[in-house]
């Protein structure tokens, strides 16, 4: 295996391995329980400073002891300077479990935003995956799960209010009950809202990337305002959205907090009553009221905290749906390099995520060095079928086989390697013309880059290029036309020699010099032994092959030598009436063919 395939095979095998969220939290347990520890560890050391009062003014001040006072502030810093150790080193794991999730993950959700759309389950924003996965780790590296650890400790801090006096356990106990009503009040506000706030960014998400790909198209036609305005619209009911969520989640949020400060005003109140009437002793009033305070702060953190918490928890459901709907691929037997054949068997076909058949009980055998053209009208299922020779859609019924073995039966990573394919629109990516043409294998052979780009009969192009293969391709193939991108993503489709190539409508945006170097690129795939598959709807594109299938609604036409065929569907109109303006003969449907997808 080559050092691309072992690098292809070892991504997926990687993406395999990040099952699925609980498994990838399960590998955080023992950083769970360490945070769970040295939560109980902080909380306890937390009541450093009610004790600290309490004994500054039942035992400092009434023996006016300066030693005592001294001993216990070195004792109190102490102890503080180990809380604050104990807290950075809580915030310091939380975010390293955050990105051990990410890092767990992000194999698994690319595969995701890759598949997904082959699957027809792609969500409407096709990065939403992405987001998900960055707000479940910026959600566990942030203040969020540790007021979530500390809320435990809650009973305890109530357990010592009701040991300084069961009126001031009350007191706590009614202000827990409260801010819990307001976490559930604060759940049920903000769950639907969040979803819908959801909702709307991805389809503002969704314009703006359109608008981002066709600036060229709605700049010439006039489009720009009237496509921005359909933008603020999306954008306006997003940020209403969003501004709910937040107006609800602040404004119970500042109500916990004033309660909270409230709260802690009234039990300093009750603890000064206990002690005029002699139930108290004088300490109890600062020590309670720091008590109370400490006791429902968790909650009224895990309250400010709610926003994200939904938005996580949401970003938790639509990952696991995502993950059941679109299971990660097996690894199968590793099988020998095709090079005797290619056999449809009935095959249908309907595009991922629809009911709709476009084609229909397709069946062909092609042997090795033999080149097939499929020709045809307009969606009659040309594009369709490729992609199902390809890979790329699973045939609804039927199946594709290489040398006897269906499609399936081959990983990604490893059927890759077999195949050369170029779609319509010839897409390159941010790059270099060298990474782009070796299909981005890492340390790739230089001299394999040059054989596919000769193949191809591009390597002068390349060489009149201001960097030669060196020269960098901005995002979306910016920088070169799409004569250019269509020949250099034919000279990717030739890298290494593949067994099978797929050239949907190659000369596209070809001239005469680019014709010629693609006849003479199909003619050196079948003389070293493969096969050419060759979607035309130029006559030009079909002289390097030697058979033809005819395809229409869906259907296989005719099938055969390409003479024969041909001879068979170009035939000659009737001539028109002497009355009417007369015509030229002209070919049925090979001349009339218009650019277009199945």
């Amino acid at each position: 295996m080559s050092g691309g395939d072992s690098a292809g095979a070892r991504a997926e095998i990687d993406a395999r391995e990040a099952v699925t969220l609980p498994a990838a939290l399960k590998r955080c347990k023992l950083a769970f329980v360490g945070v769970g520890v040295m939560s109980g560890l902080v909380n306890l050391l937390y009541l450093t400073g009610s004790f600290f009062m309490l004994e500054v003014y039942d035992r400092v001040i009434p023996s006016r002891s300066v030693p005592t006072l001294i001993g216990l502030l070195a004792l109190a810093l102490v102890l503080y300077v180990f809380q604050g150790l104990l807290e950075t080193l809580r915030s310091r794991i939380l975010t390293r479990v955050g990105a051990s999730l990410d890092e767990s993950l992000s194999a698994r959700v690319f595969d995701l935003v890759v598949r997904a759309p082959l699957k027809g389950v792609a969500p409407g924003d096709g990065l939403l995956p992405l987001r998900d996965l960055d707000q479940l780790r910026s959600f566990l590296s942030g203040s969020g799960p540790g007021a979530f650890f500390d809320l435990p400790w809650m009973p305890v801090y109530l357990i010592v209010c009701f040991l300084f006096h069961p009126l001031i356990g009350l007191a706590a106990l009614l202000g827990a009950a409260v801010l819990a009503l307001l976490t559930l009040v604060t759940d049920r506000a903000t769950r639907g809202a969040a979803k819908a706030a959801t909702g709307h960014g991805m389809r503002r998400n969704v314009l703006a990337e359109a608008g981002r790909r066709n600036a060229e198209v709605l700049a010439a036609m006039g489009m720009q305002a009237r496509f921005a305005a359909r933008w603020a619209m999306a954008n306006h009911d997003y940020m209403t959205e969003q501004r709910r969520v937040a107006d609800v989640a602040g404004g119970l949020g500042a109500v916990s907090k004033i309660f909270r400060m409230a709260l802690q005003s009234g039990v300093l109140a009750l603890g000064a009553w206990l002690v005029v009437n002699n139930l108290a002793t004088g300490g109890i009033i600062i020590a309670s009221s720091i008590l109370v305070s400490r006791a429902l702060a968790p909650a009224e953190l895990a309250i400010a905290n709610w926003k994200g918490f939904v938005q996580a928890r949401q970003a938790w459901a639509r990952l696991n749906e995502l993950f059941s709907r679109v299971p990660a691929a097996n690894e199968p037997h590793a099988l020998p390099a095709p090079a005797q054949s290619l056999r449809v068997e009935s095959v249908s076909v309907s595009p991922p995520g629809t009911q709709r058949v476009v084609v229909q009980d397709v069946s062909l055998a092609l042997q090795a060095s033999q080149g097939l053209g499929v020709i045809g009208p307009s969606a009659s299922g040309k594009s369709s079928l490729v992609r199902a020779l390809v890979g790329v859609w699973p045939p609804l019924r039927g199946k594709v086989r290489l040398d006897g073995a269906a499609l399936d039966q081959w990983s990604s990573g490893a059927l890759g390697a077999h195949i050369g394919f170029l779609p319509q629109e010839a897409e390159l990516f941010a790059g270099t013309i060298a990474e782009n043409i070796s299909r981005f294998e890492p340390q790739a052979d230089p001299s394999l880059a040059i054989a596919a780009a000769r193949a191809a009969g591009v390597h002068e192009l390349i060489l009149r290029l201001p960097e030669g293969y060196d020269t960098r391709i901005g995002e979306a193939s910016a920088g070169l036309s799409a004569g250019q991108r269509q020949r250099i993503g034919l000279a990717r489709a030739l890298y290494r020699d593949p067994f099978l190539v797929v050239l949907d409508e190659p000369n596209a945006n070809l001239d005469s010099e680019g014709e010629n170097a693609l006849t003479q690129a199909i003619l050196g795939v079948r003389q070293r032994g493969g096969i050419c598959v060759v979607v035309a709807h130029r006559p030009s594109a079909l002289a390097a092959v030697d058979t033809v299938l005819v395809m229409a609604e869906g259907r296989a036409q005719a099938f055969g030598p390409k003479d024969e065929v041909l001879k068979r569907v170009l035939q000659p109109v009737a001539p028109s009436p002497p009355l009417a303006q007369p015509s030229l003969p002209r070919a049925m449907p090979l001349n009339e063919m218009k650019r277009g997808t199945a």
